[in-house]
């Protein structure tokens, strides 16, 4: 937003100024034929529907436009004062949308001395063939900015409008390589080719194209060119830009290599942003500086290297310096001084240590200090809260120290938004002196991870909206004469602290409420919370998991009509759940009740369309899947396990069209999948997890071809679920993410911070009987698949050597006979292979994996040979017969391999699972090292049971 803003001042001071008031009265009228071509143009355009009400005052200018009325006076049109010839035409945010035909008749007047169409939703290919428009050979000024224009820029625009001066292309659409008749425009003096960053089309300056440009365009003096790709560009090109550049932006164009460090002493330079280059290598000159540089941006490269230099200090004009996200390191050096017009300074992210400067004392026209992100330590300095500019202060991150105080942040009152966050030693004041002051203009305060140990009281009667108080060690309770005031307040974190009672809601807009992983404990009507809300209207996020709530979930909590987020999770809830839970928000889009005592039915009342996360897995509910879960058109994610849900299949869900994990484990669900599930339209799903529940019969072939998101290279998701953040006056997005349960030979785990939904099918311990279908292996995204302990027979399907991402099979306690596929040595990425208790017969397979599983895999199968089981095969691939030995006529009733495979009773069973993190390289270190130790602990358990008992 920063740098969109910069490049709307930039076009707007290159534009050129007009007035469209009426005409005086001695000035002739517009002539007929101009105005006739106007209007023409007018019903030959279109206006778009969507057209923002913003700052820049978006209007459709077109459209009182009126024959009756003299077209010197219409919104948007100047004339020639003397003549009565349109000069000028202004359509800037305009809302027009459509095409500019070679036809158009706004190229029929051949009087007009510029044009402007900026801001609007034009598109096609309108300048190509425009022969009419490239006959204004006087024209000197081009602004066609902020459209949609489809295709390249012609190369006619450059070839014939060669008395240009000032030429603004910038977010027009335009794509593809920029035309090398560009050089011909020899009197430019500002060219602003930008390009949307985010666009999924490119705009390509090659290297031939781009050297020719600085050698004929002597005059340039405004060059920006931000996100125009320009990988093959010679850097050595720059030093032939004109001595009179002003101006130099190339953020985010992909240079790469050194840049000539010559431009830095350019004598009329005032502007240079090199920033978002990340493989662009700059060292800033130790002198020599272009004096008059007013802002230097070299944000976001990586590739900036060295020392801060101390010559930074002789830039007396420099009003903004950016020097984020690189990697310069040491101290700050003490040459600010000097800089008495620096109202930015951004130094976030670049490994600077030490104490923070003294000089800085001198910035007093400093509104923005960003030095976040760094290892700045000491105490906190006193002449920050003398600098009473600031409108932003970030010093997050850092080792600072100290105890924040009302009465110093009280002198900074053009303060809007402050962030101390992550500075472990930093606390706030607790004095009940710090009420008295207010803070007029502070919306945003994030102070989370430091040392504070109780609610701060002296924000109270400030028009704070944002407050971050997360990570810290807050305990005891928040009262009701606490919680008042707060009167803007929008957003409030708690989470991770040692909170035992929050009485009341603050202030009167409370938009998101987080209080998760505390200690609130009993009833939530009674003991933590009053569940009211001045305005239940406007309440969107409430976040409470990992407490020790108690007792019933209020039907009350259904009056929140625009809730979007609801986490109750991992307490100690009882009762049931209410039958309103399911359709009293349409804005709903997660219910987390996971990990409870709920009891009785899941209400059958679901009609948001809107949901999209639902987690009740681990209570005590019963009943039926309710088929009114089908209303949720949009749900993603239902996580049912560990109940007591019953029925068959609940059929319907395959109507989820985006359903990507459904898991239904550990419940009391029974019959055959063939008629529920044959038909299933799974194109989604990436995780299905029925295990331990009764199916039986055999598996519908169908499913396996359905499950497209599983048969296709594994794809990126987020997993984190986006909802309002109300910060700085405005919103945003913020994220909210559950956890990962994995539970693998017995041990569970909780990944935290993934990327991907695990891709997994988990059908174990249930009835199942006959054949594996072959179809299975055309899962190639699949990286879990347990089908232990049911009752298939038959073979290995050779189709499992096409399940290269696998990671961890199990298909042990089956009736499964025939070989092991050799081809399935190719499976790379396999950690975990369970085949025990089987029927299988022949060699074992070897190479690659197979050479690290030890003989636990393979355990039950009597017909199997080879490494690494003590039986050797004979020529045809078969047992060669060996005597018996003592030892394994001991304990026969309990072998030791049954202990160690104990851990293998519930196969690997996925959890709630909202990512997974794709592995690209090698065998997952954590997997192997889990089974290791499980494996180990199996074994001593072992050895202690059957060691002797002393008399």
């Amino acid at each position: 937003m920063r740098r969109l803003c910069l490049v709307l001042v930039l076009m707007l001071h290159l534009s050129w100024g007009f007035s469209s008031t009426v005409p005086p009265p001695s000035s002739p009228l517009c002539l007929p034929h101009q105005r006739a071509a106007l209007l023409q143009f007018k019903n030959s355009i279109s206006i778009t529907e969507f057209c923002p009400d913003d700052s820049y005052a978006e209007h459709p200018k077109t459209e009182a436009w009126n024959k009756s009325i003299d077209c010197c006076s219409w919104d948007g049109v100047v004339c020639d004062e003397l003549t009565g010839h349109v000069i000028g035409i202004d359509l800037s945010s305009s809302c027009l949308t459509g095409s500019l035909l070679a036809n158009n008749s706004l190229f029929r007047l051949h009087t007009l001395q510029w044009l402007d169409l900026n801001y609007n939703d034009l598109h096609g290919s309108p300048l190509e063939n425009t022969s009419s428009l490239f006959h204004f050979h006087g024209l000197r000024r081009l602004n066609l900015a902020y459209n949609n224009f489809d295709g390249t820029i012609p190369s006619e625009l450059f070839s014939q409008l060669v008395s240009l001066t000032h030429l603004n292309l910038s977010f027009s659409g335009f794509s593809g390589i920029i035309p090398h008749q560009i050089s011909l425009l020899s009197s430019l003096v500002s060219l602003d080719l930008s390009h949307y960053s985010e666009d999924l089309t490119t705009l390509t300056f090659d290297g031939h194209g781009f050297d020719m440009l600085p050698r004929n365009l002597t005059k340039l003096r405004y060059l920006v060119l931000d996100n125009v790709v320009m990988p093959d560009v010679a850097l050595t090109s720059f030093i032939n830009l004109s001595s009179s550049l002003q101006r130099l932006s190339l953020y985010d164009c992909q240079l790469h290599g050194e840049f000539p460090s010559q431009l830095f002493h350019l004598p009329n330079l005032k502007h240079i942003d090199l920033g978002g280059n990340e493989n662009l290598t700059v060292y800033l000159p130790k002198t020599n500086w272009s004096s008059g540089l007013e802002s230097l941006d070299i944000s976001d490269g990586g590739g900036f290297r060295g020392s801060i230099p101390s010559s930074v200090g002789n830039l007396t004009q420099l009003i903004s310096i950016d020097l984020s996200g690189n990697w310069f390191e040491g101290q700050i050096p003490d040459v600010f001084g000097n800089l008495n017009r620096l109202t930015s300074l951004r130094f976030s992210s670049c490994n600077l240590s030490g104490p923070l400067p003294i000089t800085m004392s001198n910035l007093t026209k400093l509104t923005t200090l960003d030095l976040s992100y760094n290892y700045f330590h000491g105490p906190l300095p006193d002449y920050i809260f003398d600098l009473v500019s600031l409108t932003a202060l970030r010093l997050s991150s850092n080792n600072l120290s100290g105890v924040v105080k009302s009465d110093m942040l009280s002198k900074l009152t053009s303060l809007e938004f402050l962030d101390l966050s992550s500075n472990s030693l930093l606390s706030l004041s607790t004095s009940g002196k710090d009420v008295n002051h207010s803070f007029p203009r502070l919306a945003t305060v994030l102070f989370s991870s430091c040392s504070v140990r109780q609610f701060p009281s002296f924000f109270q009667t400030s028009k704070l909206e944002y407050l971050d108080l997360s990570n810290n060690m807050i305990s005891g309770g928040v009262s009701k004469r606490e919680a008042e005031g707060w009167e803007a307040l929008r957003e409030l974190y708690l989470f991770n602290n040692s909170l035992t009672s929050f009485e009341q809601f603050p202030g009167q807009s409370l938009l998101i409420l987080d209080l998760r992983f505390n200690l609130l404990e009993g009833p939530i009507l009674s003991t933590c919370l009053n569940l009211r809300t001045p305005n239940q209207q406007l309440f969107r996020v409430f976040l409470i998991s990992e407490n020790k709530l108690t007792g019933n979930i209020p039907s009350s909590i259904c009056t929140w009509s625009s809730l979007t987020l609801l986490d109750l999770s991992r307490n100690n809830l009882s009762g049931t759940i209410p039958e309103c839970l399911g359709n009293f928000s349409h804005d709903l889009q997660l219910i987390d009740l996971q990990m409870n005592n709920l009891t009785g039915k899941i209400p059958n009342s679901f009609a948001n369309n809107e949901l999209s996360h639902l987690f009740l897995n681990d209570n005590q509910l019963e009943g039926l899947v309710p088929p009114s879960l089908a209303n949720s058109t949009k749900l993603k994610i239902l996580n049912l396990g560990n109940n007591k849900l019953i029925g068959r299949f609940p059929y319907w869900l395959t109507s989820l069209p985006s359903l990507q994990v459904l898991i239904l484990r550990h419940n009391r669900l029974h019959g055959s999948l063939l008629r529920s599930i044959a038909s299933s339209n799974f194109s989604s799903l990436q995780l299905i997890d029925l295990s331990g529940n009764e199916f039986s019969g055999p598996l519908p072939t169908k499913l396996f071809q359905n499950l497209r998101a599983m048969r296709e290279k594994p794809k990126w998701r987020s997993s984190y679920l986006s909802f309002f953040q109300y910060q700085g006056g405005e919103f945003s997005t913020g994220y909210y993410q559950t956890s990962v349960n994995v539970t693998t030979k017995s041990l569970e785990i909780e990944l935290m911070k993934t990327a991907t939904i695990f891709v997994c099918v988990d059908l174990s311990n249930n009835r199942f009987s006959g054949q594996i279908p072959e179809e299975v292996g055309q899962l190639l995204a699949l990286q879990m698949l347990n089908f232990s302990h049911n009752n298939f027979n038959g073979p290995i399907p050779a189709s499992f050597e096409n399940l290269a991402a696998l990671e961890s099979l199990d298909l042990s306690s089956n009736k499964l006979g025939g070989r092991i596929p050799s081809q399935m040595s190719k499976l790379t990425f396999l950690a975990v292979l369970n085949l025990s208790e089987n029927n299988l017969v022949g060699p074992i397979p070897h190479g690659n994996q197979f050479n690290t599983f030890d003989s636990d895999s393979y355990i039950g199968n009597l017909g199997l040979c080879g490494l690494p089981l003590s039986k050797q095969c004979n020529n045809h691939g078969e047992v060669e017969p060996t005597a018996p030995s003592v030892a394994e006529h001991e304990d026969s009733q309990v072998p030791f391999w049954q202990v160690v495979m104990m851990g293998y009773g519930s196969g690997v069973v996925l959890g709630l699972s909202l990512g997974y993190i794709v592995f690209t390289t090698g065998r997952p270190w954590w997997l192997v090292r889990m089974v290791e130790r499980d494996l180990q602990y199996k074994f001593t358990a072992w050895i202690r049971r059957k060691k002797p008992k002393r008399n």
